[in-house]
C-alpha cells in the first residue's frame, strides 16, 4: 500500500496537553492528546476587534451528542452564544427518512456549557419544556447525557450512559493570523459506544450492540463573517470481509492554515488515523433542499472520496440583513464512496449513515 501519512503536517499530531489553553492572554494552538484542565478563552486578550469587555458576547460554546441507534439518530445540543443561549433537539428516522425537531431559546445564564469534560463537569439547562443534562467523566472514558423536551412534534426523551472506543480528537485552531490576533477554535470530539433508550412519542428504542456516539465540545469566537461545512458517520465498517469500530469526522472552517489545523480523522478502536483538508461541493444549495441533495467530499490525495445523499434537513434561518443573516441546517442521509488511512486501506461507506451541517453566519 502506498504511505498516505506523507500528506499529513506535523502540526496534526498530538502533543501532550498543557493544564492551560489559555496563558497570559494568548491561546496554545495544535493538536493534543487529551483533555484541558482550564480553558479560560473569555481572558484572551482582544480575539476580536472588540474591546475585551465584550468578550462575553463574542464567545460561543456549546456541547453537543450524536447517538446512532439501529432506528435512527439523535442529535442532542447545548449552546451559549453570549447573548442567549440554545436548547436543540433532533430526531432523524431512518425508517421513514424524516426529520423531527425540538428548538428553544434560553436566556444566556439559564445554559451552562461546561468548563472541560473531566471530573464530573456538567452542561446543562432546564425550562418549562425541556431539560438537558450531559455530564462528562472523559478522564475515565465516560459520558452521561439525559434530557427531555416537548413541542409541535410532540414529546423526546432519552438517558445514555456512553463508553470511549477510540483516542480523543482535540483541536485548537486559529481563526486569524496568531501574530496579530488570538481568534482560537477549541474542539473536542470522541468516539462512543453507548448504552439506554430514546422515547418518541409512543415509541421505544433501545442501544443495541453496535450502538455509537460523538461527543463534540466546542468554544471559541466565530469571524462576523463565517461558514463551516461538517460530515461525520459513527457505527462498524466491514471492508475486505472485516467488520471494525469505525467513525469519521470532516470539517471545513476558517482555519488561516488548512493543512497544519485541522480536524479530519478516522476512528478505529483505541486508534485514530488522520486525514487531510478537504472540500464540500453540493448539486443544490442547502437553502434550497426539497426532498434529496448531494454533497461531494474530496480531498487532493485521494484519501477522501465520499459522497453524501441528503434525505432531509433541519433548518434554521435568520434573515435580518444588514443586521443578522444565519442560514443554519442539519442534514441526514447515507454515504457511498471510500476514505483512506494513512497507510492506503481504502473503507467502503456505501450504506453507512450520514449526519451534517452546513452553516452561514453574518453578524
Amino acid at each position: 500500500m502506498n504511505d498516505y501519512s506523507k500528506f499529513i503536517a506535523p502540526e496534526r499530531r498530538s502533543v501532550p496537553t498543557p493544564r492551560n489553553l489559555v496563558e497570559n492572554g494568548k491561546c496554545v494552538f495544535g493538536t493534543f492528546d487529551k483533555e484541558f484542565e482550564t480553558m479560560d478563552l473569555l481572558n484572551i486578550d482582544r480575539p476580536t476587534h472588540a474591546p475585551n469587555f465584550l468578550n462575553r458576547f463574542k464567545y460561543t460554546a456549546w456541547e453537543a451528542v450524536e447517538i446512532h441507534l439501529e432506528e435512527g439518530v439523535l442529535l442532542a445540543a447545548c449552546c451559549d452564544m453570549g447573548i442567549f443561549g440554545q436548547i436543540l433537539n433532533i430526531f432523524y428516522d431512518k425508517r421513514k427518512k424524516k426529520v423531527y425537531s425540538w428548538a428553544s431559546k434560553v436566556p444566556s445564564k439559564d445554559t451552562t456549557v461546561a468548563e472541560n469534560l473531566i471530573n464530573g463537569s456538567v452542561t446543562r439547562s432546564s425550562g418549562k419544556q425541556f431539560s438537558f443534562r450531559c455530564t462528562n467523566n472523559f478522564q475515565d472514558g465516560k459520558c452521561a447525557l439525559a434530557g427531555w423536551m416537548e413541542g409541535e412534534d410532540g414529546r423526546i426523551e432519552y438517558d445514555f450512559q456512553l463508553n470511549r472506543i477510540s483516542k480523543p480528537s482535540v483541536v485548537s485552531i486559529p481563526f486569524a493570523d496568531p501574530a496579530e490576533r488570538h481568534r482560537p477554535l477549541y474542539t473536542q470530539k470522541d468516539f462512543f459506544r453507548s448504552s439506554g433508550w430514546l422515547k418518541f412519542n409512543a415509541e421505544t428504542f433501545h442501544s443495541t450492540e453496535v450502538s455509537t456516539a460523538i461527543v463534540d465540545d466546542h468554544k471559541g469566537y466565530y469571524p462576523r463573517r463565517a461558514h463551516y461545512d461538517w460530515l461525520t458517520t459513527m457505527g462498524v465498517n466491514e471492508t475486505d470481509g472485516e467488520k471494525k469500530w469505525f467513525a469519521f469526522n470532516l470539517t471545513r472552517n476558517q482555519s488561516v492554515d488548512q493543512e497544519r489545523y485541522n480536524e479530519n480523522l478516522i476512528w478505529f478502536e483505541n486508534e485514530t488515523s488522520l486525514l487531510p483538508p478537504v472540500t464540500f461541493t453540493r448539486d443544490v444549495p442547502t437553502l434550497d433542499f426539497r426532498d434529496h441533495a448531494t454533497w461531494h467530499i474530496r480531498d487532493a490525495h485521494d484519501m477522501v472520496n465520499v459522497t453524501y445523499h441528503v434525505y432531509d434537513i433541519f433548518r434554521m434561518v435568520t434573515h435580518a440583513k444588514p443586521i443578522v443573516n444565519i442560514e443554519y441546517f442539519v442534514t441526514f442521509g447515507e454515504l457511498e464512496g471510500y476514505i483512506r488511512d494513512e497507510s492506503g486501506k481504502k473503507y467502503i461507506l456505501d450504506g453507512m449513515m450520514g449526519l451534517g451541517e452546513d452553516k452561514t453566519l453574518l453578524l
